[in-house]
């Protein structure tokens, strides 16, 4: 079956058979351009051996895309509004699955198991921006059973992600999701893609998921908190952001000589650090942890 969404034209008709009004709270904007529908597709690499979960189907319009390549579509939808324009878009596509739910707290390790034998789905979604970054680090840090994740997202939120030491956009999102995955940036999306049209310009990102972290570190809860400390403070030096933290606690002494025996200056920001470099920051930190733990205080009588 052809898909008949996409064309802006069809669209509306929908929109308007159905006297459907976007909500903001849903951050509602369907994407009307089918060479960025293909792009999604071939970027998610998805073939008939694949299950798919749509996050945010819409009116159906990327959903009828999906099942024409792949062998499932589970297309998971919180708007009540939108089930019933669901069912007729999608009628005639059987291999396409709605489920009336909030993404947020469906079962997705149970949906694995339940339409592909436990093993890991494809994620694709044109993201509302106000969920963009809870659905992916859930489903990253959660480690739930995915292969790849191809979302819509807000373009400043992908640049984000993908960007690397030393720039602005560089931050502790860009590490978190980083940890778990190899994003890559598909393609930019102006907002005249869309109906109604975003403020602003949207992207394409694909997350590989890695099978094991590029990176490791004794404590990974450690390694985390040193990040999210080392970028709330990001004018500061390392140094003097991990020390002002309340989550971290070190001395200052500590800190410095950590930082120093990784062959860094104890002048050094936060921004400038790899991924790799925070794993041997948080290992300085925890033997010198450890160190304190096992003095023992002797009692003079």
């Amino acid at each position: 079956m052809e898909p008949t969404l996409g064309n802006p034209k069809n669209t509306i008709e929908i929109i308007q058979k159905y006297e459907f009004n976007f909500l903001k709270r849903f951050g509602q904007n369907f994407l009307i351009d089918t060479h960025v529908l293909d792009k999604i597709i071939r970027a998610a690499n998805v073939t008939k051996d694949d299950v798919v979960l749509e996050i945010g189907p819409g009116i159906g319009t990327m959903t009828q895309y999906l099942a024409q390549a792949a062998g499932l579509v589970i297309a998971v939808e919180i708007d009540d509004r939108l089930i019933p324009i669901l069912h007729e878009t999608l009628k005639d596509y059987d291999n396409a699955v709605i489920i009336h739910d909030d993404i947020l707290k469906v079962d997705i390790r149970e949906l694995a198991e339940r339409y592909h034998g436990g093993r890991p789905l494809k994620v694709a979604a044109n993201l509302p921006y106000y969920i963009t970054t809870p659905v992916i680090m859930g489903l990253l840090e959660k480690e739930m059973p995915v292969d790849n994740i191809t979302v819509m997202i807000q373009k400043e939120v992908a640049e984000r992600i993908q960007a690397g030491p030393g720039g602005k956009d560089y931050g502790a999102l860009s590490l978190a999701v980083q940890y778990y995955a190899e994003p890559y940036i598909v393609a930019n999306v102006p907002p005249n893609c869309f109906i109604p049209r975003p403020k602003v310009g949207s992207a394409v990102i694909r997350l590989t998921r890695y099978q094991k972290p590029p990176v490791r570190a004794q404590d990974t809860e450690l390694m985390f908190r040193l990040i999210r400390a080392s970028f709330q403070q990001r004018r500061k030096t390392l140094q003097n952001g991990l020390n002002n933290s309340a989550d971290i606690s070190f001395s200052r002494d500590e800190i410095v000589a950590a930082i120093e025996s990784i062959g860094l200056s104890s002048n050094v920001r936060g921004e400038t650090l790899t991924l790799e470099q925070f794993a041997r920051l948080a290992d300085a930190l925890a033997g010198a942890d450890k160190k304190n733990g096992d003095t023992q205080v002797v009692s003079c009588k």
